[in-house]
Formats: structure tokens, sequence, C-alpha cells
């Protein structure tokens, strides 16, 4: 397997002709230890045959997109995946397979494929992010700390936007962002998560998480979390205006993972974060 210090660490692309894979293909021309091997797409991809430097706006690399994940895996030394949420399962088990290390940077698949990441974490080096900013990755052990350290008196509201086609809602982040407030809390997302609001009566349920979420334009990402006190509050956020983040930050992390063992990772093991609480 090929350590991050590789000069030549080989990454296959699944989910190349979308909006993420394309900037993996530019970013990755910036970086001189990666070497983009192959780009993956759905068998139904008008794309298919395409260069996938043409297809990014970058130089012609003599790679065409190719729907055939065993034969892209055959070459890569590890893989990003940031195709659609329901080829999830079918990606990661062809990675299992082939026993290469994954990234996943997808969102909006379902909790029930945590089992599955459990299973294929003996087998392969996973990291599933649902941010691959680093300053995200910061951010996340910004808001343990707020809500670990607070008192239970400073209501959380988390507020994010995105481009108009994304399709969950809220996202992947968000929900991290959540999920990481809840459990410096003591207590599990899915019990005090509160979303659409929009014909509830009463007051603010005491606890409660709150979600609003943006569609608009070609907004890259924003995100606000906010802890409002009585008579003060504490707002912590992060906005991306550059899609290229993402991707530096992804390919960091692949070639990170590229050089661990079997395990289940995420972005805070990359950069040696430790919890703050």
């Amino acid at each position: 397997m090929a350590d991050a210090a590789d000069a030549n660490v080989r990454v296959s692309i699944i989910g190349v002709t979308g909006r993420m894979g394309r900037a993996l293909v530019r970013v990755a021309e910036e970086l001189p230890n990666v070497r983009v091997t192959s780009g993956v797409a759905s068998a139904t991809s008008a794309y298919l045959g395409r260069d996938v430097g043409e297809l990014a706006g970058c130089r012609v690399l003599g790679i065409p997109v190719t729907s055939d994940l065993s034969a892209a895996l055959a070459q890569c030394d590890v893989a990003i995946d940031f195709s659609r949420s329901d080829a999830t399962a079918a990606n990661l088990a062809a990675c299992v397979s082939a026993r290469k290390p994954l990234l996943i940077g997808t969102t909006g698949f379902p909790p029930t494929l945590e089992p599955e990441f459990g299973r294929a974490a003996n087998e392969i080096p996973l990291l599933v992010a649902p941010n691959t900013s680093l300053g995200i990755t910061v951010l996340l052990e910004l808001v343990r700390a707020c809500a670990a350290a607070l008192p239970r008196e400073f209501d959380i509201e988390i507020v994010e936007a995105h481009h108009k086609m994304k399709r969950d809602a809220p996202s992947g982040t968000a929900l991290a962002l959540g999920r990481a407030a809840a459990e410096a809390r003591g207590t599990q997302l899915e019990q005090v998560a509160a979303g659409n609001r929009i014909g509830v009566e009463g007051t603010r349920r005491e606890g409660d998480i709150g979600f609003a979420v943006v569609r608009g334009g070609d907004l890259v990402g924003e995100h606000t979390v906010l802890f409002a006190g009585t008579g003060e509050q504490v707002i912590l956020g992060h906005r991306a205006t550059d899609r290229a983040i993402f991707a530096r930050g992804a390919l960091r992390a692949a070639l990170w993972l590229a050089g661990q063992p079997a395990g289940r990772y995420s972005m805070r093991n990359l950069l040696s974060l430790k919890t703050m609480t």
C-alpha cells in the first residue's frame, strides 16, 4: 500500500463527473504527490469515454471516464467517493472486495449503512467525512467544546446554506455539527433535533437543537452554530467561497488514509485533534 509521503499516490475518483469530482481532478493537478489514475461515473452517464482532465477544465490526461469500478480500483492506491448516496453501499462493497482504502465524501446516505461501515473498517482503511474542509473539522471541535462548557440554558440553533442543486437537507455537515453538540451534552441528536417548525405552535422545547436550511443560487456552503443564552450569544461559523477547499481537504485526507491500517477514521484523525472537552 502506498504511503502518504509517496511521491506518486494513485487516486481513483468515484463520481468524477460531478461538481466535487471535477474539482478533485483540478486540484490533483496542483499536487506533485498525487496522480489520478481513473474516474468513475454511473453506467448511464452521458460523459462515459470523455477525458477526465478535459471534463474538469484542465489539461487532457488520457484517462477516459469509465463505469467499470473494479477495473478502476485495480489501478489505484486509494479511492475517493463523491458520487450519489444511493451508490454508497455498492461502492463500499467494491472497495472492500478490492482491498482499497476508501474516503466517502458523499452525504445523504441512510443511517442503516453504519453497520456496513463498521464491517468494512475491519477490512480496509475507511474515512467517512460529511465535510472534508479542514476549517469545518476544527469547527466541529469548537462546537463540542462550547456545548459541553456552556449551561443547558443556552439554546443551540444551526443554520446552513448551499446551492440550489444540493439534494439533502439539512446538509451532512449541519447534522455532524448537531451530533457533536448533542453528544457533548450527553444525548443523541435524534432525540433533540428540531427541523421544520412551520405550523408548530408553542414555545421552543428546552434542549432542542434547531436546524434551518437555505438553498439558492451557487452558494458553496455556509454553516453557523448559534448558542443563544439570556443576554449573550456565542456564534461559531464557517463560510466556503471556493469548492476547491473541499477537494484539497479530501486529497490530503486520501493521501494520509492510503498509509493507514484497516479501521474507521474521520477528518479529526487526519489533524490529530483531541476533544477539547
